[in-house]
């Protein structure tokens, strides 16, 4: 096919807006194979590297299926892939317009629980861990328990840190960089301790994230964040 004079100036961001209208529109429907990177180079006069690119991003964001000697087919449904931000606590707090406060509960340095142990894959080197216990407040209202777990081998400055005067969460982002984390969400039940802390009944349903972050894959921490009633966390998509 001959290039379209219009064509003629395309960048990857066009090229990738224009495979995406022809998705949209039908042109290109569900499962359907798209023409070659060379084919696609020769329609729109640019080079393969320019189609690559526009098409990989769309792979990457879901609408396109990439596969090796198979080539480039439509999704049958487009995989969405959500943002999702989770804030710190006190800009959580800052964002309702609330008084921020943070309250050290415990610290500790111990040896790593069997449990933690098992679920980070810890060497012998990794067995010492620093646990935090905190609490978050909305102005005088109970915000978020935090319950942290740091390894100290991958974060040797916690040791010398008393997280007396700032969070955990907020520490370790000023003080150490991650690789990447595995998030998960569950609703979970109030212990007498959390209770007490968040003030609510023993039993009351709570809001749960858990976080496992790492840093070039040796753990970095794992978290336990517990809401109470009428938290609220947003993605996009």
């Amino acid at each position: 096919m001959g290039a379209d004079p219009v064509a003629r100036k395309m960048g990857f961001r066009t090229i990738k807006q224009e495979v995406l209208n022809r998705i949209r529109n039908g042109i290109w429907p569900p499962d359907t194979l798209l023409p070659s990177e060379a084919e696609l180079a020769d329609e729109f006069s640019t080079t393969r590297t320019t189609v690559n690119r526009a098409l990989r991003e769309l792979a990457e964001e879901g609408y396109l299926d990439r596969r090796r000697k198979a080539g480039t087919r439509v999704q049958r449904t487009p995989i969405r892939h959500a943002r999702l931000a989770i804030p710190q606590a006190e800009d959580e707090v800052a964002a309702s317009g609330q008084p921020y406060r943070y309250a050290l509960i415990r610290r500790e340095a111990r040896p790593a629980p069997d449990w933690l142990a098992a679920k980070l894959s810890l060497s012998a080197a990794q067995q010492s861990v620093i646990h935090v216990r905190a609490m978050h407040y909305a102005g005088s209202t109970p915000f978020q328990f935090e319950d942290r777990w740091i390894v100290e081998n991958s974060v040797p400055q916690a040791a010398s840190e008393g997280f007396d005067r700032i969070s955990p969460g907020s520490w370790l982002i000023r003080e150490v960089p991650f690789s990447n984390a595995e998030v998960s969400f569950s609703a979970t039940a109030a212990d007498m301790e959390i209770s007490s802390f968040l003030e609510v009944d023993v039993g009351d349903p709570l809001f749960l994230v858990e976080r496992i972050t790492w840093l070039e894959g040796n753990p970095v921490t794992f978290v336990r964040l517990f809401h109470g009633k009428g938290y609220k966390m947003k993605t996009v998509y």
